[in-house]
């Protein structure tokens, strides 16, 4: 399992004009696409709590170089908030079960579930059986959904009490997904990884922690040349098992539409396995000392690992001399969610359905999409079709971001500024990070958006070892990781809890071997 290191603010509506209080508690959360380790914080825009409110203020430091954003900029935020909260509330409908149905914004008028058709597209491939890709198409459109619009409902509530300060986002898996390694095994292991790291957040931090995984869909590579070439051969780019195979013959890289139906089928048995697990007993916290991996058994990070469980056991035992009995289902199971790139857009509005409840189309593939770094153009068919969809949405952005394109992506993906929609993912390079992160903090800080910062700091590190594979060095992951940018950026979590969880990622990430 490909591992990335991440680190986010939250919401930078949440950061103060002063100096940050290092009384103040503070709060960390790990994304992980593997581990990811995300700040977020509180944000006094969208909840318009005031210093005397809550009897204290949230004081928060976004960056050492970004200036503070002008009252008149908070003050216009909170107005353009306060505005759309009311026009929600008279356009809403209460619907049956207590869900309400929500009038599409007006930006969507012109958005269809196809316009995406009508815009230029990036890393998408030409079929050469037309015929045969509609075919497939078609019966993906009648094929039941991967998820169900309410799960990605709930997972933007999580997602927004994470902005606020109030969880942790975990999210991990595969760089790619493969056909040749779908097992039971794997999906276990990814999994009990995933609910490993979760104890250890949730009971270091003493907060919920929201597990994503980049699973069940993450088949689709985007590729920076069309073609490879190998010993005088060119021949079509692999991109992914969902379009080609990754043989190095003509007929392996040819774009297949059947590979679809097997990615669909892929995709459905491992959500099957996931909620088995996530609710069939698998994650009941008593198993907690169960979780460790076999092959980390005998190593430093497995004997930390165990003290720590030994001591959730001991709580465990606590509460059931207390008479709270941990068969709840709260301590029996867990909620867990999916996730990938929304790169194969035929694939992705085949999956995509009306929700009857709400009137919103949701692309029911995964419960959370993000648009990459090669396909964020903001004209372009993937921003045109994810502006559509309700689902959580992520963009990644690079060292050649332009703080106001940014601005205007958050604003074309998200132009209700509703917390727990929108996720900037930071995929910079040691180098370029502390130079180019302060501008776009300040930039979207000033605009008053609710945003989610993380940080990707795997795939803006990437070398190409003499062997020709590709690989991250575990020094510049650190530097990302403990960057002041991120780090400064507090919210309700004492300081010598994060510097125990620093101390336990750096000395983690030393430990290991790659």
């Amino acid at each position: 399992m490909a591992m990335e290191i991440s680190i986010s603010s939250g919401s930078t509506n949440a950061i103060n004009d002063h100096a940050a209080d290092l009384r103040s508690p503070i709060r960390m959360m790990l994304h992980a696409s593997s581990p990811t380790l995300i700040c977020p914080a509180k944000s006094r825009s969208g909840t318009s709590r005031s210093k005397n409110s809550a009897g204290r203020c949230w004081v928060v430091r976004a960056v050492h170089a970004a200036e503070p954003a002008t009252e008149k900029a908070r003050n216009n935020a909170l107005q353009k908030t306060a505005e759309r909260s009311l026009q929600s509330s008279r356009e809403g409908i209460d619907g049956g079960g207590g869900e309400r149905s929500i009038s599409a914004p007006s930006t969507l008028s012109t958005w269809t579930v196809d316009s995406w058709k009508d815009k230029a597209i990036q890393m998408v491939p030409t079929y050469p059986d037309e015929a045969k890709l509609e075919s497939i198409l078609e019966t993906l459109e009648g094929y039941p959904p991967l998820v169900f619009a309410g799960e990605a409902r709930h997972l933007e509530e999580k997602l927004a009490e994470a902005a606020m300060g109030n969880a942790f986002l975990l999210q991990g898996g595969d760089c790619a997904e493969s056909f040749k390694e779908f097992n039971a095994i794997n999906i276990r292991d990814t999994f009990r990884v995933l609910l490993q790291m979760g104890v250890v957040l949730m009971f270091g931090g003493q907060m919920p922690v929201i597990k994503v995984g980049r699973m069940a869909g993450q088949f689709a590579k985007p590729r920076s040349n069309d073609h490879e070439e190998k010993g005088g051969v060119k021949l079509p780019s692999y991109r992914g098992d969902i379009i080609n195979g990754d043989d190095f013959d003509e007929k392996a890289r040819l774009p297949n539409p059947d590979r679809m139906m097997k990615a669909y089928s892929q995709s459905a048995a491992t959500l099957n396995l996931l909620r088995s697990f996530a609710t069939g007993g698998y994650a009941a916290m008593e198993r907690v000392t169960d979780w460790n991996l076999n092959f980390m058994f005998d190593s430093q990070q497995g004997n930390r690992y165990r003290e720590l469980a030994n001591r959730v056991d001991e709580a465990l035992g606590f509460m059931e001399a207390m008479g709270l009995h941990t068969d709840h289902p709260l301590m029996t199971t867990t909620d867990f969610w999916t996730s990938h790139e929304c790169l194969l857009l035929p694939f992705e509005q085949a999956m995509t359905r009306l929700d009857s409840t709400t009137g919103r189309w949701y692309d029911c593939s995964a419960h959370m999409l993000w648009i990459g770094e090669r396909t964020r153009q903001l004209d372009g068919a993937h921003f045109e079709f994810l502006r559509g969809v309700a689902n959580p949405i992520g963009l990644k952005a690079s060292d050649k971001m332009d703080p106001m394109e940014l601005v205007k992506a958050c604003q074309i993906l998200n132009p209700e500024n509703k917390p727990g929609r929108m996720t900037i993912i930071v995929r910079m390079g040691a180098e370029r990070l502390r130079v180019k992160l302060p501008f776009l903090i300040r930039a979207v800080r000033d605009a008053g958006l609710i945003v989610t910062w993380v940080c990707d700091p795997m795939h803006g590190n990437t070398i190409k070892v003499p062997s020709g594979l590709k690989t991250r060095p575990f020094d510049a992951i650190l530097v990302i990781i403990f960057e002041p940018s991120f780090v400064l950026l507090w919210v309700k979590m004492s300081i010598s809890c994060v510097r125990q969880m620093s101390k336990f990622i750096q000395k983690s990430c030393m430990d290991t071997h790659v």
